[in-house]
């Protein structure tokens, strides 16, 4: 390759052209570049940007302009001097970053461009004018359309300049300008702290975790203990007549009374599986059940149960080999559990806040795993939260489809399964029930 030995062509006009081609020019820290090394420099590490045209992809020529160069688009927040290609290349690349990271790398690059050892900085934009040249070089407006890119006629003026000439010959110098006794370099400075100032203030948008759960994770779970409590107490019906509290009954759910071994010598115990209260689940109480049993997801809201305790069966073959099915219990409360009932848990839905753990008998997440089983379900395609991933292998991650399309459902939820049996084989589960 060889570099062009007379005045280098017009800088923007060969960014323009190049993001026509979509053959952007790459960075290198030598104008002859020989090396690989050479071309995989950074815009601060790199000291000029090489343009390819078509034919030196075959052996041509190119063309090698510093990126210190000063280009035709004049910038009014930079105190009205020609922006340099660094600068004017940075904003291209940076075309759709928001405001905030915009500003972020640019003090990023600035950064870099200090600890190389260099003085030069990359320039700061308004709006406007990162509007008009990004549009400018994408080609969506005319050569000599953009308000601040000076004509290649050297005796034509951009229009910013030829309106701030119009307005200082009508009423003379910046009055304003004047009284504060400020130089151009010193307004330019001004301005973009000001606009610095600006930026700050803007409002930053969140994502979908942000605006469901909030930047801190809130925990009602004594709420939900109290409210719980008043309902089961109301129901419980007569008092104690001394103390009058309420006299201590069994709970109405037949599985989870205690067991009558002379009324029902051959009845095995019935597995529990936890759910998570969280709301942000995307399998709770209203649609778990569909999910294990028909393999089918549907949002929590569609679903038309309000049940707080849920039971469906499975035939698992290998805790029983005559093909009797296994009924399990599915509850999102354990407030009300007795100590015998943990040794009949087998997993827990999670959706990593260990909040949800506050009233087991397991709190802290290394114990719990090791006596159930974990299952974390998520969409598909979005990351596993990081506690989930440090929670190791007693949590399986299972990650169902977004949308309408509902046909892999059923392969999760055998994985799902198989997760169960193999831990409740692991555990002992048989024809006695758990070791």
């Amino acid at each position: 390759m060889a570099t062009t030995n007379s005045s280098p062509p017009d800088a923007l006009t060969l960014l323009r052209a190049s993001i026509a081609a979509s053959t952007l020019p790459i960075p290198s820290t030598e104008e002859e570049p020989s090396t690989q090394a050479d071309t995989d420099a950074s815009l601060a590490t790199a000291s000029y940007l090489i343009f390819n045209s078509q034919s030196a992809q075959h052996g041509g020529q190119h063309t090698a302009i510093p990126l210190t160069h000063p280009t035709r688009f004049i910038s009014t927040s930079a105190g009205n001097k020609p922006l340099d290609l660094r600068s004017v290349y940075f904003c291209w690349l940076s075309r759709g970053l928001s405001v905030g990271d915009y500003l972020a790398g640019i003090q990023a690059l600035n950064n870099e461009l200090k600890a190389a050892g260099k003085e030069e900085a990359v320039d700061i934009l308004v709006f406007g004018e990162k509007l008009d040249l990004n549009s400018w070089l994408a080609g969506d407006v005319g050569e000599e359309e953009s308000e601040f890119i000076r004509s290649l006629h050297a005796n034509k003026q951009t229009r910013a300049e030829a309106s701030a000439a119009a307005a200082t010959a009508e009423g003379g110098e910046d009055v304003e300008m004047r009284d504060a006794g400020l130089t151009d370099a010193a307004a330019a400075k001004a301005e973009q702290e000001r606009l610095r100032e600006i930026y700050a203030a803007e409002r930053k948008m969140g994502d979908r975790n942000t605006a469901l759960r909030g930047v801190k994770i809130q925990d009602f779970s004594d709420v939900r203990k109290k409210y719980s409590m008043l309902f089961f107490a109301k129901s419980r019906g007569p008092t104690n007549n001394t103390t009058g509290q309420p006299a201590p009954t069994l709970t109405n759910n037949p599985a989870l009374r205690p067991p009558v071994k002379a009324a029902q010598p051959g009845r095995r115990p019935e597995p529990i599986i936890l759910l998570s209260p969280s709301a942000s689940s995307l399998l709770r109480m209203p649609n778990i059940k569909t999910f294990l049993e028909e393999g089918i997801y549907s949002p929590p809201e569609s679903a038309g149960t309000g049940a707080n305790i849920l039971h469906l069966t499975r035939t698992l073959p290998s805790i029983s080999p005559n093909g009797k099915p296994t009924r399990f219990i599915l509850v999102d409360d354990p407030s009300s559990f007795r100590p015998d009932y943990w040794d009949r848990l087998v997993a827990v839905f999670t959706t990593g806040q260990t909040w949800q753990f506050k009233n087991y008998k397991w709190q802290q997440p290394a114990e719990l795993f090791s006596h159930a089983l974990g299952v974390y379900v998520g969409w598909k395609g979005e990351v596993v939260p990081d506690t989930v991933k440090g929670w190791g292998r007693g949590v399986m991650v299972a990650q169902i489809d977004k949308g309408d399309q509902r046909w892999r459902d059923r392969e999760v939820v055998e994985d799902v399964w198989r997760g169960i049996e193999g831990r409740m084989r692991a555990m002992g589960w048989g024809k006695d029930g758990p070791r």
